[in-house]
């Protein structure tokens, strides 16, 4: 497997600069301007016959929802999380309201738009964005009581980072990328 550890060049700098933190500044407030675009970047989204099958639950320190959230973090995103200037659970609308399909098998991708998009915004105002899944699926959603046909997916901690970037960033070679999801020939 060949790894490349530079992105190649013409890649906007928002995405070749990207990183997920370990360690976010505790002072690093996001501010309600900050989070209000985030959110909007989030709303712009592209999404399956304009379904918009997200939707997010926040919290920064010091806040209701913050409190909420916090004891469900697995021991291994407590270490980090906690510090991050926000923390957005993310959830998905599986229900297709007005049809007769009891599922919706876009609604996560869609989400996952709606996240990228929030994340790049995140790097443009100079914040960072760590995404992740470490956290107790079952006891969040008994906390925040989604409505039916909403499951939450993953959280992200947003803010600033503490530290740089690790000096090498592996990812696999293009051609990995066009070779992967098929058998090797026999």
């Amino acid at each position: 497997m060949r790894r490349d550890p530079e992105p190649l060049g013409g890649l906007h700098p928002l995405l070749a600069e990207r990183f997920s933190p370990y360690r976010f500044d505790p002072a690093g407030a996001v501010g309600d301007e900050e989070l209000r675009l985030l959110l909007e970047a989030a709303r712009w989204a592209p999404s399956a016959g304009n379904s918009q099958p997200w939707g997010f639950f926040t919290g920064r320190p010091g806040e209701p929802g913050h409190a909420r959230v916090v004891p469900h973090l697995a021991p291994s995103a407590a270490r980090w999380a906690v510090d991050a200037g926000l923390l957005v659970v993310t959830l998905a609308r599986r229900h297709v309201g007005d049809t007769e399909l009891l599922y919706s098998e876009f609604a996560d991708y869609d989400l996952g738009q709606a996240v990228a998009h929030m994340t790049v915004q995140a790097q443009a105002m100079g914040l960072a964005a760590h995404q992740f899944r470490a956290f107790d699926l079952e006891g969040l959603t008994k906390e925040l009581d989604p409505a039916p046909g909403w499951a939450v997916v993953s959280m992200v901690a947003l803010g600033r980072a503490a530290g740089t970037p690790p000096p090498a960033r592996e990812r696999r070679g293009l051609d990995e990328l066009l070779a992967a999801p098929w058998a090797p020939p026999e």
